[in-house]
């Protein structure tokens, strides 16, 4: 018998939340994009909305760095930010 060979995207995968399949990568896409919250994450991926097991890690990605968002809050320019990025708008 061949022994069949997992690609590795398929093996580095890490799920954050098993019930709607979110890996940490698309957590961090998120963070990136201006998630800055578990509830921002949550609006966009539904990560946290079942269970809930997973908000606690989604927190410890999203740590406490500089958030694009509330940076742009505090300059009056977050609305525009928001509706501008396809990922972003839903959650807002």
């Amino acid at each position: 018998m061949a022994r069949r060979t997992i690609p590795a995207r398929e093996v580095n995968r890490v799920y954050v939340c098993s019930c709607f399949g979110i890996t940490d990568k698309q957590v961090k896409d998120h963070a990136a994009a201006g998630a800055c919250t578990p509830r921002q994450i949550a609006s966009a991926t539904k990560a946290g909305t079942d269970c809930g097991s997973c908000v606690r890690t989604i927190q410890g990605i999203l740590g406490r760095g500089a958030c694009p968002r509330r940076e742009l809050l505090e300059t009056g320019n977050a609305a525009t930010a928001l509706t501008a990025d396809p990922l972003l708008a839903e959650a807002a």
